[in-house]
């Protein structure tokens, strides 16, 4: 059955406005900045926290990584509990 000029109007503006979309989330994901939280360091003290599972090794991180340890987080950081979540392993 053939359509009708409605249905193909209506059609037409359906295609047009899904390939504007689209090309609005392309351009928003280009246009995105890059990643600038640092990677977790590849060196003798990070590395046996790099086969832990995530939950498992961020339990360790408060070690160094507090007022008291030898590497204090910067002030203004963000919540401490979970080091992983933006700090990717290598």
């Amino acid at each position: 059955m053939p359509q009708t000029p409605k249905r193909r109007i209506k059609s037409l503006y359906l295609n047009i406005a899904f390939l504007v979309t689209g090309a609005a989330i392309l351009l928003f994901l280009f246009n995105a900045p890059k990643e600038t939280t640092a990677k977790l360091p590849n060196d003798p003290d990070h590395s046996r926290f790099q086969n832990m599972k995530k939950k498992e090794a961020e339990k360790f991180c408060t070690e160094c990584h507090s007022p008291e340890g030898g590497y204090p987080l910067p002030e203004g950081h963000p919540p401490k509990y979970r080091c992983l979540f933006c700090h990717k392993r290598n």
